[in-house]
Formats: structure tokens, C-alpha cells, sequence
């Protein structure tokens, strides 16, 4: 059983231009796979994530300060769109190669630390710590439920920021700790 939990996170003010960072070189990452998976109308489309990582992998790791997991995680982002358009155009549906520009960073148990409390997440710059803004009374809330259930585990998160609050959120995938 999976469940998602969205928690704001509370950032250390001096390190949420880290996130920021990474997050422009975890979508560069991404726009670069897509521009070079995309080859419609001309050829097929390449939707092999060991195609990609054997072709981009060096080279955005090279060219970012990003982790060895968040290249890969940018990399099969853009992956799993190419294919998404693909079976858009075997249906001839209209479609166009993936562009992201939406601020997210996908993140799992090799670049993220998941506690019950805080998360601890891999940056161009290091970590960074940041503690979960938690309710007074969690009782009956998803948080209560799945966060800081010892029956779930978490495996993967993706980075959100609102522009709007100025605020950092990371809607973890709980998933049942029996189920493993």
C-alpha cells in the first residue's frame, strides 16, 4: 500500500538558495535528456533509460554539481515523458517533446534521508537538514497516519516550492512497511 503525505518543510534561510540551484541543474538535466530523446518526426524516439544514461550521464555529471542520483533521476524524469508522448503519437494524438520548467526535484533513499521529524537532502552544495512543519495535533491527519506511523516507510519524495508562500513541501510516498 502506498500513500502519499504532502509536509512543508522548514528551511534553513541560508541554504534555500542550494535547493534552488539544484533544482535549475536537476531540470537542466531533464530538458537536456528530452532534447536528445526527442526525435520526432525524424527518427524514433529514444524511451531506453540505459540508452540515455549510457549517452548523457557523464557529461551532465560533468557539467552539473549535482549527485551521480539526481543526474540518473533527471535523466529517467525526461524518460518517462518521452514515452508518455510516444504512446501519444501511437494513439496520433497530438503531442510535443517534454519541456519541464516546473519547480520539482525528485529524490529517494540515495539522495534524500527520510525521518519521522526532518529529511536530509542531497544539494549541489552538500546537504541540508530541514526539519518537517509538523500540526500541534496530528492525530487523524495524514501526517499522523503515514509520517510518523512506524508502519510506513518512505522510498521517494519529490521537492516542491510555492512561489506564492515562498515555501519548500515534499509529498512523500509512504509505503506499507509489511509490504517488504
Amino acid at each position: 500500500m502506498i500513500r502519499t503525505v504532502k509536509v512543508k518543510l522548514d528551511v534553513p534561510d541560508e541554504r534555500c538558495d542550494d535547493l534552488h540551484q539544484t533544482k535549475d541543474q536537476f531540470l537542466h538535466c531533464a530538458n537536456t535528456t528530452a532534447a536528445w530523446a526527442w526525435r520526432y518526426p525524424d527518427e524514433y524516439c529514444v524511451t531506453s533509460k540505459q540508452q540515455a544514461e549510457n549517452a548523457l550521464y557523464e557529461p551532465l555529471r560533468n557539467e552539473t554539481a549535482l549527485t551521480a542520483n539526481l543526474v540518473q533521476k533527471g535523466i529517467r524524469r525526461a524518460i518517462e515523458a518521452t514515452k508518455s508522448g510516444v504512446a501519444r503519437l501511437k494513439k496520433d494524438e497530438t503531442t510535443s517533446q517534454p519541456q519541464f520548467d516546473a519547480w520539482s526535484v525528485v529524490y529517494d533513499k540515495r539522495s534524500a534521508t527520510f525521518h519521522r521529524d526532518h529529511v536530509s537532502l542531497s544539494t549541489i552544495n552538500g546537504r541540508v537538514e530541514c526539519e518537517y512543519v509538523i500540526p500541534d495535533d496530528p492525530t487523524g491527519t495524514p501526517i499522523g497516519e503515514y509520517l510518523l506511523s512506524e508502519e510506513y516507510e518512505f522510498r521517494m519524495s519529490t521537492l516542491q516550492y510555492d512561489r506564492s508562500t515562498d515555501s519548500f513541501s515534499v509529498p512523500h510516498k509512504a509505503s506499507s512497511a509489511s509490504c517488504f
